[in-house]
């Protein structure tokens, strides 16, 4: 355990000293991210910055950790698709289709060459059902979401990569110490993860000097989604529970911009400045402030996540219905669907109104 800390602690040394050679290197063949209507930077700001945090991860993996090859490589090239899709988007913008076709890419390679699935649940009194033929697509649909969801919140300075760190610190702890996956190996992965994205946070953080770009933010989310895989491939209502909730941020604010769009009669694919940062800037939040809040919101989901492993059926029960309530009243709160639909918000009132004319 001591050489695993030691060899994470040069990790982000070497995330740090990397990420400003990725700068340069961002600069020179202009991957610039240019303000715009869409965008909350008010300068150019390079990107290719998700590089620097998968070159130090794999050479962490390959030349310092002791985790087996044969495990590794083909979390390495299905990574490595990504990451080209990634840069490929930073560099001349490729449409939605184009990326979700890479991302496809990958999570077939992490079906096929990998064998990282999920091929079984096991439901409180019904017992184990076998995914069968629906073991593919409930794994691409897995990958597919949880990826494009932390691309999805990567809006202000510092945000998608620490969301990431917080929620991966998490998976890593329940997947060591409460035992939800059987290899000792994928923790070292995501701790050693967790130090390359740390190593790149200081540049990262409000005011960056760098951005992930889509070579990150797809990067660490394809990767968050391979890992919480790992304890999901005999899995438990529980277990696909816990890496949901650990996801919370990312995962309210796509499933909140699906609404929004399908209310609105928009394409679920189009842009717009109602995501979970946009509203709280809007309530009077700074930059800085914002990334905060969000960073505390996920630490609290971390934290509900952490209860889990630790409660009985009807704990988790309980704990999941007063979360779904919480995040239902924190989004009409603060107009996360829409300004206007309020639904429990208004019963609310109108219950507290009753209650004041009977007095």
């Amino acid at each position: 355990m001591f050489e695993v800390l030691v060899f994470c602690l040069l990790t982000v040394i070497i995330s740090f000293i990397l990420t400003p050679l990725i700068k340069k290197v961002a600069l020179k063949v202009n991957a610039i991210d240019k303000p715009g209507e869409r965008r909350v930077n008010v300068k150019p700001m390079p990107t290719l910055g998700g590089l620097a945090i998968y070159l130090s991860f794999y050479f962490s993996l390959f030349f310092m950790q002791a985790v087996p090859f044969k495990q590794v490589l083909p979390l390495f090239i299905a990574s490595t698709v990504i990451i080209v899709t990634g840069m490929i988007d930073d560099l001349i913008e490729i449409t939605p289709k184009m990326k979700l076709l890479g991302i496809t890419i990958g999570a077939l390679i992490i079906y096929y060459v990998a064998d990282i699935r999920m091929d079984l649940v096991t439901l409180p009194l019904i017992g184990e059902i076998e995914l069968g033929i629906f073991s593919l697509p409930i794994t691409l649909l897995w990958i597919l979401a949880i990826t494009n969801a932390v691309n999805l919140i990567d809006g202000l300075d510092g945000l998608a990569t620490g969301v990431s760190i917080i929620a991966l610190t998490t998976m890593g702890i329940i997947g060591f110490f409460f035992l939800t996956i059987d290899d000792v190996a994928v923790p070292i992965m995501i701790f050693t993860l967790v130090a390359a994205a740390t190593g790149f946070l200081p540049y990262n953080f409000f005011p960056a000097r760098i951005f992930l770009g889509d070579t990150g933010a797809l990067f660490l989310g394809f990767m968050i989604s391979v890992m919480s895989l790992q304890g999901l491939k005999n899995a438990t209502l529980i277990t696909v529970i816990v890496p949901v909730v650990i996801l919370g941020i990312p995962i309210t604010d796509t499933i909140a911009a699906i609404l929004r769009r399908r209310l609105n009669r928009k394409p679920i694919s189009s842009a717009d400045k109602m995501h979970l940062h946009h509203r709280l800037m809007a309530l009077g939040l700074t930059h800085r402030q914002t990334v905060l809040a969000i960073y505390s919101i996920a630490a609290m989901f971390s934290l509900i996540a952490l209860m889990y492993p630790l409660s009985n059926v009807i704990g988790s029960i309980m704990l999941t219905i007063g979360l779904l309530l919480g995040l239902e009243l924190f989004m009409e709160l603060i107009g996360l669907v829409s300004e206007e639909r309020r639904p429990l918000l208004s019963r609310l009132k109108r219950f507290a109104n009753r209650l004041n004319r009977k007095r």
